[in-house]
């Protein structure tokens, strides 16, 4: 496992903003506030947020590549009464492709 990306990994866990903040901090020795690291995180995903809905793709060298991808609309049925049609209307969903050392580091993870 790549231990500089991924040092002191957790294993089958949700990570939070609120948790990530505190890990930045505590592993930073920073000398703002843990309030002013939450916030410069939630910007951080905010930022990315707002990049994808304009259009633009978001790339995290090492990490990967997020970008907004239209999809066509299409018909579906409700499964449990097959007879009725319902239309699914064109949108658009996140689509996120790994960079290679997070492949990599999954790969090795896997293997272990």
């Amino acid at each position: 496992m790549n231990r500089y990306l991924f040092p002191n990994l957790i294993m089958d866990r949700t990570i939070t903003k609120r948790e990530l903040a505190n890990r930045i901090y505590s592993e930073t020795g920073s000398s703002v506030s843990q309030a002013e690291v939450y916030e410069i995180v939630r910007k951080t995903f905010d930022y990315i947020a707002e990049a994808l809905v304009k259009g633009n793709r978001v790339v995290l060298r090492n990490f990967g590549v997020f970008a907004a991808q239209e999809v066509k609309p299409k018909v579906g049925r409700n499964p449990r009464t097959p007879e009725k049609v319902i239309n699914i209307p064109a949108h658009r969903v996140v689509k996120f492709k790994s960079g290679k050392e997070l492949r990599q580091a999954l790969q090795e993870a896997d293997e272990a």
